[in-house]
């Protein structure tokens, strides 16, 4: 890490947590993930190389620690203390993104395949009940590779799926990503995207209405669009 040359305390915590990636690895270990590959699809521009550098650089200054599993699961990481104690920070750094970076989103800022891994961390795993369920999303002008996905909820847990999983699906969804961007942020509210067309769901009733309750809007953007108001 480079440093700044000064003994001012900002100036130290600034050498640690403003290098690229830091912030965001510190976000995803909050949010759960724990593992080299799961911090790796949650990050997919950072090269592995970049990745591992980073962890060794937070593990040295005792950001982070390494764990040890199973033999069969490997190792995990987890915050010390002191990188529990950032999280505030970092919390922070999320509402003062949503009220005042408001410019358009490139093509490179809504990859979907972020979006949904962010799903999947925060919908409700319990929305339709404990039997399993399965929800498929259509994101209409995507490419073919990238226009069709499933949220398989089985046993208390949610898995994002690349692949059909072969189950019937309960809940057909189909929707523009920047509408579910909009959507997912707070800005576009869930009925006015029914009522609309932007967005539409079809299934059973009672998996319809608990659309809302499964979307779960993520704490960050909710508590974000609250303080704008």
């Amino acid at each position: 890490m480079k440093g700044y040359g000064q003994l001012c305390p900002v100036a130290k915590a600034a050498e640690i947590f403003c290098e690229r990636w830091n912030a965001l690895i510190i976000r995803d270990l909050a949010a759960g993930d724990a593992r080299f590959s799961q911090l790796q699809r949650g990050l997919p521009l950072m090269s592995r190389s970049m990745l591992s550098k980073r962890l060794k650089e937070l593990e040295r200054e005792r950001i982070i620690e390494r764990c040890d599993s199973t033999p069969e699961r490997g190792s995990f990481y987890r915050l010390t203390p002191a990188g529990r104690e950032f999280l505030p920070i970092v919390q922070a750094l999320g509402h003062w993104g949503e009220r005042w970076t408001r410019r358009r989103l490139s093509e490179r800022d809504t990859d979907c395949r972020l979006l949904l891994w962010e799903m999947e961390r925060s919908v409700r795993a319990d929305a339709f009940g404990a039997e399993r369920a399965v929800v498929q999303i259509d994101f209409v002008g995507q490419p073919s590779n990238r226009r069709r996905w499933w949220f398989l909820h089985d046993a208390g847990t949610v898995h994002l799926c690349v692949k059909d999983p072969g189950f019937d699906v309960d809940l057909y969804v189909t929707v523009r990503l920047s509408d579910m961007i909009a959507l997912w942020q707070g800005e576009l509210p869930l009925a006015a995207a029914l009522r609309s067309g932007r967005l539409k769901a079809l299934g059973p009733s009672r998996f319809t209405r608990a659309l809302r309750e499964w979307l779960n809007r993520a704490p960050l953007h909710a508590s974000g669009r609250e303080a704008q108001t």
